[in-house]
């Protein structure tokens, strides 16, 4: 089979949707080498790191007709590369449908809260005309969570979605934190700061906490244009964008990992933090419980965020548990069970 996978979110320096195309196109070409795998994009992007060899890169617009990417051009290049099926992994499909598609549905929070997306316009207009016209073949969804949203709201037949759980990366595994991590106690967010990830709620437990325990906050992560700067305060760290492996060093010192969310797809953040080692705070969000399966420690209100990080603040010994139970729940995903299961959504689509 050969496969033209959207590149797009490889335009991107970190979030998310880069982790999830990074890590499933690779993946999928592992899991299937006998298969062929091209990243498409009308825009520059790099390729994923350690690709192997049936990844590769693909084309873009090689005429301005085909600038019309989404009406045209792709459409275009699916056809030079002689690829059976295009994966869209950005909530869109070929408008065109001359291929099988599979579409990449990550959540629903752009239809629910206008302010947590303020750039979300096209996806709004987009995607409910692509998929209620059908024209993509099958949906995957990252949560049973999100694919019983999506039922409801879009009324998709129930045999054209799918949920398929996400993993962590290989890189992120419990270590020593590192020379330069900060000195502990502190608790991490780490995730792109944007409205719906509740980070004003999060500061505003941590300096109830801080009014009691000497424990400063780290923030790390990419701010999203549509976030607020924050000001410069004592005990709070604002550290940007970091390598993977930085980020593993900084969970394995932090006290909790805290992660208030108000609406996820699937959280993969928590996960990461699982797979490190971390004790987890998280929100009630449906996702993110389905996710956690009771090994995190939740919290749905403002009360229960103070009380919680009160709690691991001031007995730590009280995260043991909690970094056990995750380091299992996390043992039971992996990407090559999440290439394995996308793999069967392509085929069920070619039969569609």
């Amino acid at each position: 089979m050969r496969v033209a996978i959207d590149a797009t979110p490889l335009t991107l320096s970190s979030g998310g949707l880069r982790r999830y195309t990074v890590e499933l196109s690779r993946a999928l070409a592992l899991r299937f080498p006998e298969d062929e795998f091209f990243l498409i994009s009308d825009q520059p992007f790099q390729m994923p790191p350690d690709a192997p060899p049936n990844l590769r890169r693909g084309g873009g617009p090689r005429h301005p007709a085909e600038r019309r990417w989404w009406l045209w051009g792709l459409s275009r290049e699916i056809e030079r590369l002689r690829a059976a099926l295009f994966h869209g992994t950005d909530f869109a499909v070929p408008y065109l449908r001359r291929r099988p598609s599979v579409l990449t549905l990550h959540d629903l929070s752009p239809w629910m809260h206008a302010a947590w997306h303020s750039g979300a316009d096209r996806v709004r207009r987009r995607t409910p005309f692509l998929i209620g016209l059908g024209l993509a073949n099958m949906i995957v969804t990252p949560s049973e969570a999100v694919r019983r949203q999506a039922l409801e709201r879009f009324r998709i037949r129930p045999d054209r979605i799918q949920a398929v759980p996400l993993a962590a990366a290989a890189c992120f595994r419990p270590l020593a934190a590192p020379p330069d991590s900060p000195p502990p106690p502190y608790f991490l967010y780490a995730g792109t700061l944007e409205p719906r990830k509740n980070i004003s709620g999060l500061l505003a437990a941590w300096r109830a906490v801080r009014q009691r325990y000497a424990v400063d906050l780290v923030l790390a992560g990419r701010r999203r244009s549509d976030f607020p700067q924050l000001s410069p305060e004592p005990g709070l760290q604002i550290i940007g964008e970091v390598s993977d492996q930085r980020l593993a060093g900084l969970l394995a010192g932090t006290l909790a990992f805290v992660y208030p969310s108000l609406y996820e797809g699937f959280g993969l953040p928590v996960l990461e933090a699982m797979q490190c080692g971390a004790c987890v705070i998280t929100s009630r969000d449906p996702a993110i419980a389905e996710v956690a399966a009771g090994a995190a420690l939740q919290a749905g209100s403002q009360a229960e965020l103070v009380e919680r990080m009160s709690e691991i603040a001031a007995h730590p010994e009280c995260a043991e548990p909690w970094r056990e139970r995750g380091l299992r729940r996390a043992a039971e995903f992996s990407w090559r069970r999440t290439a394995e299961l996308t793999h069967a959504v392509y085929e069920q689509a070619q039969r569609l």
